[in-house]
């Protein structure tokens, strides 16, 4: 049966940053190092000059001092290794810009020079695509973080790409605004490295993509030439919309210095149901129940399988608000009427569990039990790295193929993997693919790729559904794109990159 729910009512999930970074801090401890990039996987360097004690003397001139360009390996470590611990690089430089001038003056003397630039914002990417993959100048946009403005009227916040996106939502709450995008990295990511990577997250079927959102972008290409592509207007009509060649592309077609978003207002009225279940079967059809008894009070709808549950609540020392059950659903309703939204939440739950779909469940609007609830399922990525190493795939698949991937996958690994998982956005079709073992070895490597993708192309499915290609992709992108594009792609990256310095080796093939 459901619990009660308490009266008080949440404005926003707070900040979780201090908690967030204690939890990664937690999760990595125990990590080794992983092997370089280059020695893991077949990759060859490219034809880029390599940085020289002239090329630092040029760069700490451009950004006034040594004090924004870090040399000394023990400061640069962090830079060359992705959160993930699956992919590392040896870059002998970091810089760190405040400016859009500076990053224009950077790439400029880099496309001179061929040397190859690795943009990185919070870090916190899953495919290796914020991380050098040999010896890139890493440019971090740590520093460029200033808000220059939040208009609550039109919604509009415009900021620096460097803004953390737990502090940007913490700003805009102030304003009764809500960002449109919320992900369990926002005590750490970058908005800019958001955008650059199209980033879905949490409310993705409540707000759309960032394709949507983003009214404009301010961008760097490689050969230094700043495009303003800014608009404080969501009617914008005029020609070709060059913003969206920047989100999604990863880096690759130029550097996001800047950009304009839409907040929405924030919802005066804010449920969460954790919800127990038999079978997938009964998810979907729930997922389905809740499209049509909830409506436009539906903001989050994520499915959580025992595995997944199990691993968060050991590794965090949480506590299920229900018993045990092969799944689980989290949802959300943001709305600005109280009792209109609760009848409608009550009604769509009394159905659920009169017709056998829900088992078991509880349901608040207790700022509290909603934050200890959204943390089952946001520390779920972090906890499954406990185990050693952990293959991740995100990938978009239709609803009734969405969990036969984990029961295959489960079958092909056996004994090698310590636990294969699955949990991710039902709402949009996105499963978090999870397969937990001791260490990265070639055996385990080989038995789940190209496996896992060939899978996804034949229910035509996607092999990227929101944490991009980056690096570990590449090869797998003509699963999901045909070779025309590919080639235009190719076309593309060519026109307004042609020595090819701004993020190698990711998003596109090797040719």
């Amino acid at each position: 049966m459901f619990l009660l729910r308490s009266n008080s009512l949440r404005t926003k999930l707070p900040q979780r940053k201090v908690f967030q970074h204690l939890c990664r801090q937690l999760a990595s401890s125990h990590r080794e190092i992983p092997a370089l990039t280059k020695e893991r996987y077949p990759v060859k360097r490219g034809q880029f000059d390599e940085v020289s004690d002239s090329d630092v003397a040029k760069f700490e001139s451009i950004l006034g001092g040594s004090s924004r360009v870090l040399t000394q390996a023990e400061d640069i470590q962090g830079y060359n290794i992705d959160y993930m611990g699956s992919v590392r690089g040896y870059s002998r430089v970091v810089l760190k810009p405040k400016s859009t001038e500076e990053v224009s003056e950077i790439l400029k003397y880099c496309n001179e020079r061929k040397l190859a630039v690795c943009p990185q914002g919070g870090n916190t990417g899953l495919v290796g695509g914020s991380v050098p993959v040999f010896d890139e100048v890493v440019l971090s946009l740590s520093l460029m973080d200033k808000i220059e403005k939040i208009d609550e009227y039109s919604g509009i916040l415009v900021c620096q790409a460097g803004c953390v996106l737990g502090s940007l939502e913490d700003k805009v709450n102030e304003k009764g605004l809500v960002m449109p995008l919320d992900l369990g990295a926002k005590g750490s990511c970058h908005i800019g490295g958001n955008v650059s990577t199209n980033a879905g997250g949490l409310r993705l079927v409540r707000y759309g993509n960032l394709h949507g959102s983003v009214l404009g972008v301010e961008a760097v290409t490689a050969e230094g030439r700043i495009m303003d592509l800014m608009s404080d207007f969501k009617k914008d009509n005029t020609g070709y919309h060059l913003k969206h060649l920047f989100i999604g592309s990863e880096g690759t077609l130029g550097i996001i210095t800047k950009l304009s978003i839409f907040c929405p207002t924030a919802s005066k009225s804010v449920n969460v149901a954790f919800l127990g279940l038999e079978n997938y079967d009964a998810v979907k059809n729930t997922f389905l129940s809740a499209k049509r008894g909830l409506g436009e009070i539906l903001s989050s709808c994520e499915m959580i399988d025992a595995g997944s549950l199990e691993s968060s609540t050991y590794h965090f020392n949480l506590q299920s608000p229900i018993e045990k059950y092969p799944f689980y659903m989290l949802i959300e309703t943001s709305g600005s009427n109280m009792v209109h939204d609760e009848e409608k939440l009550t009604n769509f739950l009394e159905s659920s569990m009169e017709n056998g779909l829900v088992l078991d469940g509880t349901v608040t609007n207790e700022p509290t039990k909603m934050r200890n609830i959204w943390k089952l399922r946001e520390l779920i990525a972090d906890s499954l790295i406990n185990d050693g190493y952990c293959f991740k795939y995100d990938i978009s698949l239709p609803l009734d193929n969405f969990y036969d991937i984990v029961l295959a996958t489960r079958e092909r690994v056996g004994s090698l993997a310590t636990k294969v998982t699955g949990y991710g956005h039902i709402g949009d079709s996105n499963l978090h693919l999870n397969v937990s073992c001791p260490k990265f070895t070639p055996e385990i490597y080989k038995l789940l790729e190209p496996f896992v993708y060939e899978y996804t192309s034949k229910v035509r499915g996607s092999v990227s559904a929101e944490h991009g290609i980056g690096f570990l992709k590449t090869k797998y992108l003509k699963y999901s794109k045909r070779p025309e594009s590919l080639m235009l792609m190719q076309q593309m990256k060519q026109m307004m990159d042609p020595n090819g310095i701004l993020n190698p080796y990711k998003v596109l093939p090797q040719i």
